[in-house]
């Protein structure tokens, strides 16, 4: 039997997600682990390295801004 889903909102948009899952879960299934990121998860910034230990429920709010080097 497969994980319940869960639906979070993923930068202001329904994001359908197994559960339970982690930060670094969903990053690594949106090809950002690894990368740098910046996360809130329900308005409150998360550091990188508590992302596998954070959990991410049903009703979740998560933003990600991924950072870039430019000029």
């Amino acid at each position: 039997m497969s994980d319940p889903a869960i639906t979070i909102q993923l930068n202001g948009k329904p994001h359908p997600l197994a559960a339970p899952a982690t930060l670094a879960e969903l990053l690594a299934s949106l090809g950002l682990a690894g990368k740098p990121v910046v996360v809130e998860l329900d308005l409150e910034a998360v550091f990188p390295r508590d992302f596998a230990t954070t959990s991410i429920h049903d009703g979740s709010r998560v933003e990600i801004v991924t950072l870039a080097a430019g000029g």
